[in-house]
Order: C-alpha cells, then sequence, then structure tokens
C-alpha cells in the first residue's frame, strides 16, 4: 500500500506523529565539502512540507552551524507545523574539555546554542548524539527531564548508543518518573542490518520507535559504486576526501558484500520499474519496528527519487531474495534463541539430541 509524506506514524510510545520519511538536513550547507546551498536547502524544505513532511534531523555540529541556522531560516512561519530533531554531544573547542559530551554543562550549553541557531524557543525531539561511558545515566536523564519540565525541549531520545545502556536507561526514567526515551537513531540499511541483533528488539520492547541514518549505505545501494571504486579505496585512504563518494570509498562502504547486495536490489529495482534507492529505501520503511528512515538529499531531483520509495510495493518474494543477499549472522545467543534448540552429536554409532 502506497503511503505519502502526511501517513504520520506514532513515535515509540509517544503521542507524536512524524512522517514516515525524515529529511536529514546535514546537506543543509557546504561547509563540509558537499551538500546544498542556501537556495538549494530552500528547495529542499518547501518540497519536503509541500508534500506534508514535517520531520527533520539535525545536530548542532552539523555543516558547522549552517544546517540549524538553515533549518531555523526556513522553518520561521511554519514552526508549529514541524517536528525539529536535533543533538547534542559532540560538540568540541580546542581547550574546552567540557564542550562535548554526554554531562550536564554539555547538555545545557548545546541545547541553548540549538535554539539560537534554529531560532526557536523549543526543540521538538533532543537525541543524546553519542554515548560516552563517562557520564552516570541519572546525570543524563535527571538534566533532560529538567529541559522537559522547563519547556526547551519536548522529547528526549539517543543514538549510537548500546542497546544495554538504552534500555537500562528507560527503566531507570519509569522508575523515577523522569521523561522516557522515545526514540533511537541507529545506522540501519540492507548492507548493515546489525542492529537486528539488539537494538531494534529492544526499542520495539521499550517503547522506542526507531530512526535509521544511512539507509541507503552511504549511497552504494543506489548502485552509483562500481567494482573498480571498490579497487581504489587503498588509493584514497589516505587522501583528504572532497567529495562525498571518495569520502564513502575511503571509509570502507564499498565491498564485494556491499555491491552484491546492490547488484539484488538493482535487479528488483529493474523488475519494479523503480530506481535502486527507492527498493532500499522501501525495505527499510516496511523493516519491523522502523518509524521513519533518515534521507539526506543533496539536490530536488535527489528528494523526489527519495520520495518515489513511498509508492513502492515489494512482494513477498523480493523481500525474500533481499533478506537472502544482506542476511548477518546473529551471533550468540540469538541464533539459539532463533533455533528449534536442538544440537545433534554424534560419537561413534551414537548419535544424541541435546535439547536447549
Amino acid at each position: 500500500m502506497a503511503l505519502t509524506l502526511d501517513t504520520y506514524r506514532l513515535l515509540g510510545r509517544s503521542g507524536l506523529r512524524v512522517s514516515p520519511l525524515a529529511l536529514g538536513a546535514a546537506t543543509f550547507g557546504t561547509e563540509w565539502g558537499w551538500g546544498a546551498e542556501r537556495d538549494e536547502a530552500r528547495k529542499l524544505f518547501d518540497r519536503y512540507t509541500e508534500l506534508g513532511g514535517n520531520f527533520f534531523d539535525t545536530a548542532s555540529t552539523y555543516t558547522n552551524g549552517s544546517s540549524e541556522r538553515l533549518l531555523g531560516e526556513f522553518a520561521r512561519g511554519d514552526r508549529d507545523k514541524l517536528v525539529l530533531a536535533t543533538k547534542y554531544s559532540t560538540l568540541r573547542r580546542p581547550g574546552d574539555p567540557n564542550s562535548g559530551g554526554t554531562h550536564r554543562k554539555s547538555m545545557l550549553a548545546s541545547v541553548e546554542g540549538s535554539l539560537r541557531q534554529l531560532n526557536t524557543d523549543h526543540i521538538d525531539l533532543l537525541y543524546l548524539n553519542i554515548w560516552d561511558f563517562r557520564t552516570p545515566v541519572e546525570e543524563i536523564l535527571r538534566g533532560l527531564d529538567d529541559l522537559v519540565r522547563l519547556g526547551k525541549v519536548l522529547y528526549v531520545a539517543i543514538s549510537s548508543a548500546p542497546a544495554w545502556q538504552v534500555s537500562r536507561m528507560q527503566a531507570i526514567a519509569d522508575l523515577r518518573g523522569w521523561s522516557p526515551l522515545i526514540a533511537v537513531e541507529t545506522e540501519y540499511s540492507l548492507i548493515e542490518r546489525t542492529a537486528e541483533r539488539d537494538l531494534i528488539p529492544m526499542a520495539r520492547e521499550m517503547g522506542l520507535g526507531v530512526v535509521p541514518f544511512s539507509p541507503l549505505g552511504g549511497g552504494v545501494l543506489t548502485g552509483k559504486y562500481r567494482r573498480e571504486d571498490r579497487d581504489r579505496a587503498g588509493s584514497v585512504a589516505g587522501e583528504t576526501a572532497n567529495d562525498r563518494k571518495s569520502l564513502n570509498v575511503a571509509l570502507g562502504w564499498v565491498t564485494d558484500r556491499n555491491l552484491a547486495i546492490a547488484d539484488v536490489v538493482k535487479e528488483v529495482a529493474s523488475e519494479l520499474g523503480r530506481t535502486p534507492a527507492q527498493v532500499a529505501l522501501a525495505w527499510a520503511l516496511n523493516a519491523p519496528g522502523v518509524t521513519a528512515p533518515i534521507i539526506g538529499a543533496r539536490t530536488p531531483a535527489q528528494l523526489e527519487d527519495n520520495l518515489g520509495a513511498l509508492e513502492v510495493d515489494l512482494t513477498p518474494s523480493q523481500l525474500a531474495r533481499l533478506d537472502e543477499v544482506s542476511a548477518i549472522e546473529l551471533g550468540n545467543p540469538h541464533a539459539t534463541l532463533a533455533s528449534d534448540h536442538i544440537r545433534t552429536v554424534t560419537s561413534g554409532d551414537m548419535r544424541i539430541e541435546i535439547r536447549g
């Protein structure tokens, strides 16, 4: 069944309604060597909202602050209709050891900076961006709850953290009556499915919506990479990548396995008369537990292509092929739990079945 951007979904165990595709604003600004200039970014914003889109993803550090500033400028006038999600913990200033991290001082400084850059009096969704294994969870959760009580933040969430820590935090928030986490942002795509081991099952159990980033696998799933790009990985690894494609090659996205997955994506796309990007996004859109994959278009044409994923219906056989080529090993104990718990041991003429 075809979706639209205004086929809103509830985010986690909250009443917050968000579009099934979030628009990533990391492409707003060109300070990172790629992205969209102001006028092009405005076109992306306008087209997305024109179609009913309301869910934007940014961070205080994206494109050195231009992402938040441009998003805040564009949102003026329609602010109450939009869900603006930003992140804290990665800001770093030389000589200031407290300018980053998950602690309260960093949290408050980052939120105040984001409010200024977004030109708003509140953040709809605040993510802790990267877990640092240093700050006590009670300090983090109480700080987030204080921000909610002050009205500077409406909902809180987490990104790039281990499942066991997220579930622990959620339990503590529930027991203390603090604001619960309503979403987890994680890398998830046909070429990166390890979130299925712990993060996604945990999120479904604990009431968190899953918001995947890099659902196109660094662009590999769009079909634009070839075997010769894989062979360039060693030569560009030591260079300064001045475009997104070179960066992804250097980061090791282009591997034999990933290219094999991309080949099947292209086959399915050809069968449906769709583009590979639309097929890859449609798979993520329909994955159990997923609320809204983040798309990161740089041009209006890329945005239109990505939005076409909302109209893609994958058949059971096509889903099976995609799942098979991209399958991961569940690991211990997940493989055992997913089996019938029977192991067969053969010794001489004896054959023994061991259950459990």
